[in-house]
């Protein structure tokens, strides 16, 4: 694992994931649910990896069609 910087975010919890896509916190559970944003549990709760939450906008950007 590369080292990170102090003030870089590793992870999101779900009304950060709502907040950064301007989305509701509901609708990121959708997307969690369908497979479409990986997240993972530590404890009871659910966060999204920064990486993770970048792929899933480059993967909506890559199927953009305008």
């Amino acid at each position: 694992m590369s080292a990170t910087r102090a003030d870089e975010v590793v992870v999101y919890t779900v009304a950060e994931v709502a907040e950064r896509l301007r989305l509701g916190r509901s609708a990121v559970y959708e997307l969690m649910q369908q497979g479409r944003l990986r997240s993972f549990k530590v404890g009871r709760r659910r966060l999204v990896a920064h990486v993770d939450l970048a792929a899933f906008v480059d993967e909506l950007r890559a199927k953009a069609t305008w």
